[in-house]
């Protein structure tokens, strides 16, 4: 169990910093603005480092299923109900996203086929729209997943004992506000946008956790 959880923590802030180097390559995981003829040059001005950001994120993908797992072996004993619907939902959330690779991988043949392109811009630049619609959309319900699968890991905390409380009503509190924030810009897309609130409200929550496991994994 020790183990779990320092590899655990880790995992959780693994996670973070990839995003953060995703974001670096230019790796959007959601795209509310779009502007699809200066993305496909972009692509098309820089593919090695379009498709380092589609690697980085095939590798973060795959880090959110192994954190799900690890945390449903170390701490499902406490409640397996709970565990059953983290395990669940954060494994969705991380299949989902890898679902959108392969299509968002397209991206690299249509940036190609815009620059050489002089009367399909415009059927290309639709094309690359509904990409990052797509992924935008796929990216919302996959945090509402984070969200569900979060607050019962959350739960799971506060009744457990294993880190202060605190921090799982603060993961509770992200998990239902990014929740609720996604769930009203799925439905009305033009709807202001609170996302960001919720959004980072979670960082500071997975911050806090991954460094409170690491921390009661070693003493």
């Amino acid at each position: 169990m020790i183990i779990e959880m320092l590899l655990s923590g880790f995992l959780f802030l693994f996670i973070l910093v990839i995003n953060l180097i995703m974001a670096s390559f230019g790796y959007k995981m959601e795209k509310e603005e779009y502007d699809p003829d200066t993305d496909l040059k972009k692509i098309n001005n820089n593919p090695k480092k379009f498709k380092t950001g589609i690697v980085l994120a095939v590798i973060e993908h795959s880090s959110v299923i192994a954190l799900t797992a690890l945390l449903f072996i170390t701490f499902s004993s406490y409640n397996i109900i709970l565990g059953i619907i983290w395990l669940i939902f954060r494994t969705a959330e991380g299949l989902i996203q890898f679902i959108n690779e392969p299509n968002y991988w397209k991206l690299l043949k249509i940036a190609k086929q815009y620059s050489t392109s002089s009367n399909e811009k415009e059927s290309l630049s639709n094309k690359a729209k509904s990409i990052f619609k797509t992924k935008d959309q796929r990216f919302k319900i996959a945090m509402i997943c984070w969200s569900i699968g979060t607050s019962a890991f959350s739960i799971v905390l506060v009744l457990s004992g294993i880190v202060p409380a605190i921090i799982g009503w603060l993961g509770i509190v992200a998990s239902i506000l990014v929740g609720f924030t996604t769930s009203i810009k799925l439905a009305k897309p033009k709807s202001k946008d609170f996302t960001a609130a919720g959004g980072l409200l979670a960082i500071l929550f997975e911050v806090i956790i991954g460094i409170a496991l690491i921390y009661y994994s070693i003493i």
